[in-house]
């Protein structure tokens, strides 16, 4: 990258097992041109299928953040790196045709995208721009438990909206580091109580897979509701 294409990704979180970036997904020419440079052949015949502006910019500015992250983490030139997924399409990267031993995700809203990485565990990320929904108590109905419903119902006003997008984006990034896509209801899985009071972090175990345990943490600010969900690993909390 030249000197005259400043970097549109910085360093937002970091725990001592995970690491998140915060990019910049605001219309930028230069940045764009950039970051089309990094794709490689399939990646560029996929950005040039998205019909509008919007999502091709996202889509080419998250992808090459997330190749220039790799390549340092990973001491790799990009013409040597490439990705596959899973089948639930959650994406897993090769150098050299050799799967590398790094877990990452990606998620973006807006102005707003996040990369997530872990040296090991699964992982899952996602950043929801707090956009006035009508329904919220109807959106609720049909991802959220009864608990979580009742804590909803207990706020009003901005504070409702935080708290609907919190859960929201808890949910997603925890969804996404299991990786089952959306074969996994929601609403069978409830974000432990204290972090509906405010607790920024907590451990989660799902359910039907009480074994493994998982870091929550709930990444908001004032721009946008945001959380990251860390596999800790089987057996005794971490």
């Amino acid at each position: 990258m030249s000197s005259t294409d400043e970097c549109w990704w910085r360093p937002f979180r970091k725990t001592d097992r995970a690491a998140v970036y915060h990019v910049d997904l605001t219309p930028h020419a230069a940045r764009e041109r950039a970051a089309v440079a990094w794709l490689d052949k399939q990646e560029h015949v996929r950005w040039q299928r998205y019909p509008y502006a919007r999502p091709r910019r996202e889509f080419a500015l998250c992808r090459a953040a997330l190749r220039a992250l790799l390549c340092g983490r990973l001491d790799c030139r990009n013409d040597e790196l490439a990705f596959g997924a899973s089948q639930y399409g959650k994406p897993f990267a090769f150098v050299s045709g050799t799967p590398v031993p790094i877990s990452f995700n990606i998620s973006h809203s807006g102005a707003h995208g996040l990369i997530a990485f872990a040296a090991a565990g699964r992982i899952g990320v996602d950043v929801e721009e707090r956009v006035t929904r009508r329904d919220l108590d109807g959106i609720s109905q049909t991802v959220f438990t009864p608990g979580e419903r009742a804590a909803l119902a207990a706020t009003s006003g901005e504070r409702k909206v935080h708290l609907f997008f919190s859960l929201w984006t808890l949910k997603e990034a925890l969804i996404k580091a299991l990786g089952p896509g959306f074969s996994l209801d929601p609403s069978r899985f409830e974000i432990p109580a204290a972090m509906c009071r405010g607790l920024p972090t907590s451990v989660f175990r799902f359910p039907h897979l009480p074994a493994a345990s998982w870091r929550l943490e709930n990444l908001d600010n004032t721009a946008f509701a945001a959380a990251i969900a860390h596999e800790l690993g089987l057996g005794p909390t971490e």
